[in-house]
């Protein structure tokens, strides 16, 4: 793997501190989140980018709906608070997240995949999310260890871009057994691949691999394969970073307009993100 340059480190060291709030009073160490009684998760998978816009929560989906179809028991835990859209992707605008026992209940999607999101519990989904980082990291801690999520194969984390504060707590709190980096082809973002690489490696989580989004599409009138921000860099990329290429993603507008709709599970082809789920599962057989 590419050593991480020490103008990097101090970057990330630097977002680290300020995500902390280094200098104010503070418990030594991080919080490990445990399940609540009766829950079992066996693999916590987070999705990461370094930037917004990559199509992060539509891998996250993805990797759900592929990892169901294989047999698995799977459900999403969205951390992107401030912006939430697994939600509406699975059909659950409007739906509410009920209580048990004082913990709360995921919600089911119609293939059987359990959410748990800020706009399940909100009055209103639309209604802005004006909170500060400790109301932020105890909402995240509420929805892992505070919510009946029964026995899971694979909790997949739908992470905020960029390494602030929730960021942080999901590195640090939660037992993360891998992530997914996600990524485009154009430069601007693949500059920044380094940010989620380096965060990965400072907290000494291993990478899955790297996902290009958006890296082609069928030409409407010849099916000829076109590629609308450039030749693809996601060999080099992971090359350079020592880690595995995985899927290059087609911009797809059945699949955009699925998750407008709300039937994403229903459209999203076979083999979507076949190589992300091969590299996921393979990690599986190795730790057991």
């Amino acid at each position: 793997m590419a050593e991480i340059s020490d103008k990097d480190r101090e970057e990330i060291r630097r977002e680290f501190d300020q995500a902390r709030g280094k200098g104010s009073q503070q418990q030594e160490g991080p919080q490990v989140f445990q399940t609540a009684p009766g829950s079992s998760i066996k693999h916590v998978i987070g999705v990461v980018s370094g930037k917004g816009g990559v199509g992060k929560s539509l891998v996250t989906g993805a990797l759900a709906v592929e990892l169901k179809r294989a047999g698995k028991k799977v459900a999403i835990l969205d951390a992107d608070i401030t912006g939430p859209s697994i939600p509406k992707m699975f059909g659950m605008s409007g739906a509410r997240a009920t209580a048990t026992d004082e913990r709360l209940n995921p919600v089911l999607s119609v293939g059987g995949i359990e959410v748990m999101s800020i706009n399940l519990v909100l009055e209103h989904e639309t209604d802005p999310v004006l909170w500060r980082g400790p109301m932020l990291m105890g909402v995240l801690r509420q929805f892992f260890e505070e919510c009946n999520w029964g026995d899971i194969d694979y909790l997949l984390v739908d992470m905020p871009p960029g390494t602030g504060d929730v960021a942080l707590t999901v590195f640090q709190s939660m037992p993360l057994d891998g992530v997914v980096i996600v990524s485009s082809p154009q430069d601007l973002v693949q500059m920044v691949v380094s940010k989620a690489v380096n965060m990965a490696a400072m907290m000494n989580v291993p990478v899955v691999g790297l996902v290009e989004n958006m890296s082609w599409l069928p030409c409407p009138h010849c099916g000829e394969r076109v590629e609308p921000f450039g030749p693809s860099r996601l060999k080099e990329t992971a090359d350079y970073y020592g880690i595995v290429a995985l899927d290059q993603l087609p911009i797809d507008p059945q699949i955009a307009k699925s998750c407008d709709e709300g039937n994403f599970e229903e459209v999203l082809p076979e083999g979507f993100v076949a190589q992300a789920v091969d590299q996921i599962l393979a990690h599986e057989e190795l730790s057991e």
